[in-house]
């Protein structure tokens, strides 16, 4: 099946009058699909059509509810279950129930002084934990009193972290940034 001029104007009439694209097939005939006339009326680019004046003539007016009907109806309740989403789920959002932010826990950080060492000045009691850039001159290390290991116990607090504390802030983190 080829578009002819005669064919493509045709199209167009009957786009214009509000026909359907499966009414349009039907009418042009030769095995042409809706599919086909849906891509030739966006290739041709044409506009909205026209309503059809059949069609609104044939579709009876829902009537509006009486005011007595919303005096007598019961009160809705809140919905128990989620909504269920049908269909290819991987993309949707699953709603969330929005609740006010509880303001977080203050939590007071003390940051010991450091004597701020040389690597010739450090010791083995000293902790390690570096301070500044190491390419610059002004780079230092803690060198306050190690008490286990080779940090203090501010710097060791930093550097060892139980794995369900990084868990909990890990999922903090992902749940403001969702929001």
């Amino acid at each position: 099946m080829s578009w002819t001029d005669d064919r493509i104007e045709a199209l167009k009439h009957h786009w214009m009058e509000g026909k359907s694209a499966s009414q349009i097939a039907s009418l042009l005939g030769d095995g042409l699909s809706r599919n086909a006339v849906i891509g030739k009326v966006h290739r041709l680019g044409l506009a909205g059509r026209a309503k059809s004046p059949g069609l609104a003539s044939s579709r009876p007016r829902p009537s509006a509810p009486s005011p007595a009907a919303h005096r007598v109806a019961a009160p809705r309740l809140a919905p128990v279950a989620p909504r269920m989403t049908r269909g290819a789920t991987a993309l949707a959002i699953a709603p969330e129930v929005l609740t006010d932010a509880e303001p977080e826990a203050f939590e007071s950080v003390v940051v010991p002084m450091s004597l701020r060492v040389t690597i010739v000045e450090l010791k083995e009691a000293m902790c390690r934990w570096p301070l500044g850039d190491p390419a610059s001159s002004e780079f230092r290390y803690c060198g306050s009193a190690a008490a286990s290991g080779p940090y203090c116990a501010y710097h060791g607090s930093l550097a060892y972290q139980p794995a369900h504390e990084r868990r909990r802030e890990r999922d903090r983190l992902r749940r403001t940034a969702v929001r």
